[in-house]
């Protein structure tokens, strides 16, 4: 079954009872994402439903496979983090489906705006970023405490070593070997950290904003892990957007230095925040090259800010600063 053909949707919907026999819902396919099919569907009663369909295949030129069962994963993200994030954060699970990999969630209210949008058209407003700091200190800080519980439920780590760390970090380091001794100890040292529930796709096209309030989309990669990916995933966002945007690059680093001191105060006193910030660094400039070089690179970059960020984020990983915001201003300096 391929949700994207509504006749077929239409009629398993049907036969499982999910809709009215004869409702008739209107549906629309969503664009943006690479490893699902994405429908939305708004029924007759005003209720809107996303439905996702996992893909075997991502959508990527390059050749790019995850087992579609990550969609029970993403289920179960939707179910652990509405307890765990700010309330209004994450959209309600309706229903999950495994011999077909569908699962459907509440859809965000309209109007809403994506947020990658938002910024890649230079609209930066402080609020969405200490938000956007808050929510993933909050998951941390919180999925720590709860550690008990959590760890076990996230302990398979499958879905983020296929869709995170052999497309970026390993896939990167076979085609920049001068990254490579870099990229294989990073792999390692993820590999070993296991603190906290890590979201894994931290990132601004997977926030919409509905009346200046941020929801977070796509848990598929949600694990038990090392949080510093997050940070350093997030960060790279907006780091490269302020390689993109020459004439916002002042206001997105500050952004990126934003982000991480509000981050750290949601964050609290958890016994491993002492040592976060040096991985988070690493991190950071492991996505800022596998956004380039990987499997997944960034569609708004052009050829010329690619080779320049490669250059930059190799020649950072030679001296690989210990602050975040030393790595923020190394890296806008090494671009001007």
């Amino acid at each position: 079954m391929d949700i994207e053909r509504f006749d077929e949707l239409l009629d398993w919907l049907r036969a499982h009872g999910r809709i009215g026999a004869q409702e008739r819902p209107r549906m629309a396919v969503l664009a943006g994402g690479v490893s699902n099919r994405t429908v939305l569907l708004e029924r007759q009663s005003g209720e809107a439903w996303v439905l996702k369909q996992a893909l075997e295949k991502l959508r990527v030129q390059a050749d790019w496979f995850s087992d579609p069962a990550r969609i029970l994963r993403e289920a179960l993200g939707l179910r652990e983090l509405a307890k765990l994030a700010p309330t209004g954060t994450i959209t309600p699970l309706i229903f999950e489906d495994e011999p077909v990999h569908v699962l459907a969630m509440a859809a965000v209210p309209k109007p809403h705006e994506n947020w990658k949008t938002m910024l890649l058209a230079g609209n930066i407003e402080v609020a969405h970023v200490r938000q956007f700091a808050e929510l993933l200190g909050t998951v941390h800080r919180r999925s720590h405490e709860a550690r008990a519980e959590l760890a076990a439920k996230f302990e398979d780590r499958r879905f983020f070593e296929s869709l995170r760390l052999e497309p970026y970090y390993a896939y990167s380091a076979e085609r920049v070997p001068d990254a490579a001794r870099f990229l294989n100890a990073l792999i390692e040292a993820t590999r070993a950290r296991r603190l906290a529930l890590v979201h894994g796709d931290y990132s601004p096209k997977n926030v919409l904003v509905h009346a200046g309030r941020l929801v977070l989309l796509d848990h598929e990669v949600i694990h038990w892990g090392d949080p510093a990916f997050d940070l350093g995933f997030a960060l790279t966002h907006l780091l490269s957007k302020a390689h993109h945007l020459p004439a916002r690059r002042a206001a997105f680093a500050a952004a990126a230095g934003v982000f991480w001191k509000d981050y750290a105060a949601a964050l609290g006193d958890v016994p491993w925040g002492a040592v976060l910030e040096r991985f988070v660094v690493r991190h950071a400039l492991g996505c800022l090259l596998a956004r380039v070089a990987g499997r997944s690179p960034l569609e708004y970059l052009t050829s010329d800010e690619r080779k320049r960020q490669q250059e930059a984020a190799i020649e950072l990983m030679g001296k690989t600063p210990e602050r975040v915001q030393e790595l923020v201003e190394t890296f806008t300096l090494r671009l001007a």
